[in-house]
């Protein structure tokens, strides 16, 4: 795809084969390959604003969404879109806070309660209104399977796994630390119904072929450990996680992992119980991306990790030489793909968010190809 107020000095054709195998850590890519747990749909819309990339779409097309992600990414340079099923359909109390971001979400920005969720007795996990997986739609993966360009494929991500994330969401944080010790029944019953949930839909998602890739999303940490006990962890979350890297692995697809915060202390468990395939989410206050890839990249992929402050606070020139610092020390071998430490936030400079972009491209000009 050519545009002539491109940002990127080096054309990039997607390549899902190859994207695959660096996560797989077959072999030191030829390129560097890009991943993001998501774009913050402001981005979106002002990427494909700038560069004219769907002034064709008819608005009104009901894949419009869907042929704009496609455009997006491509531009991007990446070689996947993400999708799962069209709708979880999980009621949460949120609350809302203003956006002061420049690219401002409408109706600001919403976070689940931290008080007190929907399921704090059991007459409230009764009448909870669970979902029927076999019954949610999957019009968005159909049309994908039917519509997406041979060189890309689906990362299958949003829906499931949310296993500690939908805990605490369900239950208020605040209410499930109580619960950890005074109903504890209750936490594991929630804790099964996630499980089951996931399960259904993960299988589901599986029966389309241009999905190569599953990535839960569970943030277990903060910065400076996790958010409830490991052994806690143990008992009701990485089971979950267990078993949807088993049903992944079942059928071919390897399992990522996105999880904030700290995990020193159950990272183990992730690597040899639960069986990841690559581990995303970083912040250098809690552990640079390259000390991950030095420490365990031998044996699992490790993602992303230009730590999402220092795009939104530095300048082109700094953004540069980190992504060449970091490209240095993780591409060789495969397993790694560049991109932010967490999600590309609708707070982050779009410049800086493409200058990153343009350095990964340029980084294959320095001769790291697949025989070294």
């Amino acid at each position: 795809m050519n545009h002539a107020d491109s940002p990127f000095s080096e054309n990039i054709t997607p390549n899902w084969e190859g994207f695959l195998r660096c996560i797989r850590r077959e072999e030191t890519p030829e390129r560097v390959y890009f991943i993001e747990l998501l774009l913050d749909e402001e981005i979106k819309q002002a990427v494909a604003s700038r560069f004219g990339l769907v002034g064709d779409v008819d608005r009104t097309d009901p894949f419009y969404l869907q042929k704009r992600e496609i455009r997006v990414k491509r531009f991007l340079g990446y070689d996947y879109v993400r999708c799962g099923l069209d709708e979880i359909g999980m009621p949460f109390d949120w609350v809302s806070a203003t956006d002061t971001a420049d690219l401002k979400r409408t109706g600001g920005r919403e976070y689940v309660d931290e008080h007190k969720g929907p399921i704090t007795t059991w007459d409230e996990f009764e009448a909870y209104p669970w979902p029927d997986p076999e019954a949610l739609p999957s019009n968005n993966l159909q049309w994908y399977q039917e519509n997406l360009p041979e060189n890309m494929c689906v990362v299958a991500h949003s829906g499931f796994a949310h296993f500690a994330e939908f805990l605490s969401g369900l239950m208020g944080y605040e209410t499930l630390c109580y619960a950890l010790f005074d109903q504890r029944d209750l936490v594991a019953a929630i804790s099964r119904r996630l499980v089951e949930v996931s399960e259904a839909v993960v299988r589901r998602i599986l029966q389309f072929d241009r999905v190569k890739i599953i990535w839960g999303s569970d943030d277990m940490g903060f910065r400076s450990g996790t958010l409830i006990s490991p052994d806690d962890l143990r008992e009701f979350v990485l089971p979950g996680h267990k078993l949807i890297a088993e049903i992944s692995h079942a059928a071919g697809r390897p399992y990522l992992l996105h999880s904030c915060g700290k995990l020193d202390t159950i990272m183990d468990d992730l690597l040899d119980d639960v069986g990841i395939d690559g581990i995303h989410s970083f912040e250098d206050t809690i552990k640079a991306v390259e000390e991950t890839k030095e420490r365990y990249g031998d044996r699992i992929a490790v993602l992303g990790g230009i730590d999402v402050d220092f795009l939104c606070r530095s300048g082109e020139e700094d953004i540069r030489r980190r992504v060449r610092s970091t490209l240095e020390r993780c591409q060789s071998g495969g397993g790694y793909c560049l991109g932010t430490g967490n999600s590309v936030a609708n707070y982050i400079p779009l410049d800086n968010y493409l200058t990153m972009l343009d350095e990964g491209r340029c980084f294959r000009k320095q001769g790291l190809g697949a025989g070294d």
